[in-house]
């Protein structure tokens, strides 16, 4: 229990007045994420400074109540979600956003949305690349708590490979605003999940418009055929913008909610290759073309930006899609070498057949980052076997030399697989730098360390 609980509730009433939310029904969203559910916090309170996130820091610390940093709430594995009596803290408030088109960067506070940096920057003829799925509700700060990712991932990056200088305010209240050319402190906290410091700002890359892109989508009778298409493609020297996956029950998912055309039963390829030459755009878009004909997939081109945009949708369409075929999902998020795709996508799915369960795959496949998901009703399915089933698709992952993680997080959702990923000195070292930047263990505990 905290501490004088009264006495810390004044006091937070007393800073920030109806910028804290004490109801019931305020405070009930703020136990969920995207898709898991943790305890209702005591108090949600929604800064505007960095001055203010100094001062909830340090009456953390004098009541020894912990704090969950919290975005848009969008995120998939627990990271945001309070797991004991905690202050909430949603960074929704602090949206500056200054674009400098000299040095091609923005400087942006951690509730600025993915796509307003973008928005902001297209008129200088600049784009942030980072994209994930929730890029329009989705916030820097979360994103860079996750190392988020996105569709153009394979050949762009992720967030942390734009991040130039990060501010933050540790676990004594300090604030620290630092860039990356020597000990890249800023580094350690993305991917960190609010665990160390809580983010306040961050400067980021930008990048110039490529003048060119073309689209195509691929259909394939079998997911395995696609990913070694996939594989043989990127082995041939193609390098495309983006590359995404839908298998079969995806596409059937999607094309019930859209109705667009979509052929049932197959599996589908999204690319997009762009640059600033036209013929280099078009070469490499052919040797995508080259290796999902010679391994059974019909291609279609998209003609123009219309109708690039509307395959693209397919994509976009597939969280809403699936939550149509069952009530509850569990969303994996494991990342592994792109040799071993057709062998993972295989493993997996013998593996929900063997459970019983809907198991559906979608995914930045082009870096291996797939997303295999559990549909399930909780009315008629057992969750312990779900997140058993759950357990082995780690476990797949990790037998092919991948990873627990491409962009999710660990959260509170992969914590108990921490033990099997990492190894114990390495576990040891994670464990020291924790204590060493939050010794009172009052920043999002419960998350990433098992």
């Amino acid at each position: 229990m905290v501490a004088s609980p009264k006495a810390l509730l004044d006091e937070l009433k007393r800073l920030f007045g109806p910028r804290v939310l004490l109801a019931r029904p305020e405070k009930a969203v703020y136990r969920y994420d995207a898709i898991l559910v943790g305890e209702e916090p005591l108090a949600v309170v929604l800064p505007e400074t960095r001055e203010e996130v100094q001062a909830l820091v340090r009456l953390s610390r004098n009541f020894g109540v912990p704090l969950v940093p919290r975005g848009a709430g969008s995120g998939l594995s627990g990271g945001s979600v309070p797991l004991e009596e905690a202050i909430a803290v949603a960074f929704t408030r602090m949206t500056r956003l200054e674009v400098d088109p000299r040095t091609q960067t923005a400087w942006a506070e951690p509730g600025v949305t993915t796509a307003r940096i973008s928005e902001a920057a297209r008129p200088f003829g600049l784009f942030y690349p980072p994209d994930p799925a929730s890029y329009r509700t989705s916030t820097l700060g979360g994103n860079l708590g996750e190392n988020a990712g996105g569709p153009l991932c394979f050949k762009y990056g992720v967030t942390g490979d734009y991040l130039l200088e990060l501010e933050w305010v540790d676990a004594f209240g300090e604030v620290h605003r630092l860039d990356r050319k020597a000990y890249d402190l800023p580094g350690l906290l993305v991917g960190s999940e609010g665990t160390l410091g809580l983010i306040t700002g961050a400067r980021v890359r930008l990048l110039p418009f490529p003048k060119h892109r073309a689209t195509l989508m691929a259909l394939f009778p079998q997911v395995e055929a696609l990913a070694e298409a996939v594989s043989r493609a990127i082995a041939l020297g193609a390098v495309p913008a983006r590359l995404e996956f839908l298998d079969a029950s995806c596409v059937d998912a999607v094309e019930d909610y859209l109705h667009m055309g979509l052929p049932r039963g197959h599996a589908l390829l999204l690319a997009e290759t762009d640059g600033d030459d036209p013929e280099l755009v078009q070469e490499e878009l052919a040797l995508l073309e080259e290796t999902a004909l010679a391994l059974g997939g019909k291609v279609r081109r998209a003609r123009d930006e219309g109708e690039a945009e509307a395959l693209w949708r397919a994509r976009r369409a597939v969280s809403p899609a699936l939550g149509r075929i069952r009530p509850k999902r569990v969303n994996e998020d494991i990342a592994v070498p792109r040799s071993a795709l057709p062998q993972v996508v295989r493993e997996i799915e013998a593996l929900g057949k063997a459970f019983g369960l809907v198991v559906v795959q979608f995914g930045h496949i082009g870096d291996g980052n797939l997303h295999p998901n559990i549909l399930f009703d909780p009315r008629r399915e057992s969750e312990e076997k779900v997140w058993e089933l759950a357990h082995e698709i780690v476990r797949v992952a990790l037998r092919h030399g991948g990873v627990l993680s491409g962009e999710h997080g660990i959260g509170f959702m992969k914590r108990k697989f921490m033990g099997e990923a990492v190894d114990p000195e390495t576990l040891g070292a994670l464990e020291a730098v924790k204590e060493a930047l939050d010794p009172w263990g009052l920043l999002n505990p419960g998350k990433v360390l098992p």
